[in-house]
């Protein structure tokens, strides 16, 4: 193997790393309301297509102002994604993850969100970020027995 070989390899790792991180750093940002982290990762023009449950954004402001009407809308969010298939050509890459989330919602109280994100990474200079994230809802369902009985957000969800 030379050196060149060795180098794209490590690339290919490293650039996976920064885009699972990515897809972390979205759960963090919007369940601890986290704006500056949630800035962060997405390149200006970017969009956020969430459907016609959640809307379509375009651009890092409209995202943003996206997520505050979400905060409001449901307060409490908690977001699992798994089962991420990344796939990386030099400076672009493509990825799939399936979403799981419990929310309480405002009208619905406590939910169950499940989709997948289907996503577009763009690395520009030695910054990955997201160009693209396009949401396809599963479903939407009120969890109308749930109730936490013990844990840090337990008193705030009852």
């Amino acid at each position: 193997m030379n050196m060149q070989d060795l180098a794209q390899r490590l690339d290919t790792l490293e650039s996976r790393f920064a885009l699972e991180r990515l897809i972390a750093a979205y759960n963090q940002a919007f369940d601890n309301r986290d704006e500056v982290l949630l800035r962060s990762i997405w390149h200006e023009d970017a969009k956020l297509l969430l459907g016609d449950a959640f809307g379509n954004y375009t651009g890092v402001d409209a995202i943003i102002d996206s997520a505050h009407k979400n905060w409001q809308q449901m307060p409490h969010m908690h977001h699992w994604m798994a089962n991420a298939l990344i796939d990386i050509e030099g400076d672009n890459a493509t990825g799939t993850v399936a979403l799981n989330a419990l929310v309480t919602h405002v009208e619905l109280g406590p939910a169950q969100i499940s989709g997948r994100y289907n996503d577009r990474f763009e690395r520009r200079g030695a910054r990955w970020a997201f160009i693209e994230r396009r949401f396809e809802l599963h479903y939407l369902t009120p969890l109308p027995n749930w109730k936490p009985i013990t844990g840090s957000e337990a008193a705030v969800a009852a």
